[in-house]
């Protein structure tokens, strides 16, 4: 077995901020070419872009709304026109808000649920053609399930959501040899955290780790290492399996 991805082609969504470029870039790095997604305009977007470009490869980043099925399936026409196939999806867009529960209004409770839910049934179903044996499909998850999250009861009940999601669809496709894998991800920092008041940052930071074993909190860099794991034969035997990826936080 070899640990090398390189030659491999895989599609990230939500791929220009956060856990999600760093993935992006991870990938790249070895030697994957990567098509990745973003809903919004900004200069995110643009920026990834150059660094792809100057690691080298084939790769797109191209503006996609996940919860529109036609979208969806212009994305997926994207992947089959530059790579004809692909060896690793990875379903990492996710909305999430903080609204008390009796007060949640029932479009926010669809924009989620569409958003980290509906998505990524319909990614991983319009990418079946494109998916053959050796292939990995990743979602990622939060630990935030396994003990909930005042305010975010949507959020949480559509990443709970994706573990039975995935365990069907290891059971389904094991046959082709297309796996199914999970990341639960416990408190990665991101640029969500240089956004907050630097008070209230290092608050939080400090709150974390003490409840995390290893006494700090992830980079997206050792997420998508798990990825790597995942996306190579390495994993080969590794199936309808949660990962965990949160330092041994309890």
């Amino acid at each position: 077995m070899s640990f090398t991805v390189k030659g491999k082609k895989a599609l990230v969504t939500g791929g220009t901020r956060g856990v999600g470029r760093g993935i992006v870039l991870a990938l790249a790095r070895e030697g994957v070419d990567v098509i990745t997604c973003y809903r919004q305009d900004g200069e995110l977007a643009g920026s990834l872009e150059r660094e792809l470009k100057e690691i080298g490869g084939q790769h797109a980043v191209v503006r996609a709304d996940l919860t529109d099925s036609e979208q969806v399936t212009a994305l997926l026409g994207e992947c089959e026109s530059r790579f004809g196939r692909l060896d690793l999806v990875v379903n990492n867009a996710a909305a999430i808000s903080h609204i008390p529960y009796g007060e949640l209004p029932i479009e926010e409770w669809r924009r989620v649920v569409d958003t980290n839910l509906t998505s990524v049934h319909l990614v991983i179903q319009g990418a079946l053609p494109l998916l053959g044996a050796g292939s990995s499909v990743v979602s990622i998850s939060s630990k935030s399930i396994e003990v909930g999250i005042p305010l975010r009861a949507h959020y949480t009940a559509t990443k709970a959501a994706l573990l039975g999601l995935n365990k069907s669809l290891a059971k389904e496709f094991g046959a082709r040899g297309i796996r199914f894998n999970v990341l639960s991800l416990g408190m990665i920092y991101t640029e969500a955290f240089d956004a907050m008041p630097a008070k209230q940052r290092e608050q939080m930071v400090e709150r974390y780790s003490g409840m995390i074993s290893l006494g700090r909190l992830g980079s997206p860099d050792e997420v998508a290492g798990a990825v790597l794991w995942l996306a190579g034969d390495l994993s080969r035997y590794v199936t309808g399996a949660v990962v965990p990826v949160d330092g041994g936080i309890s």
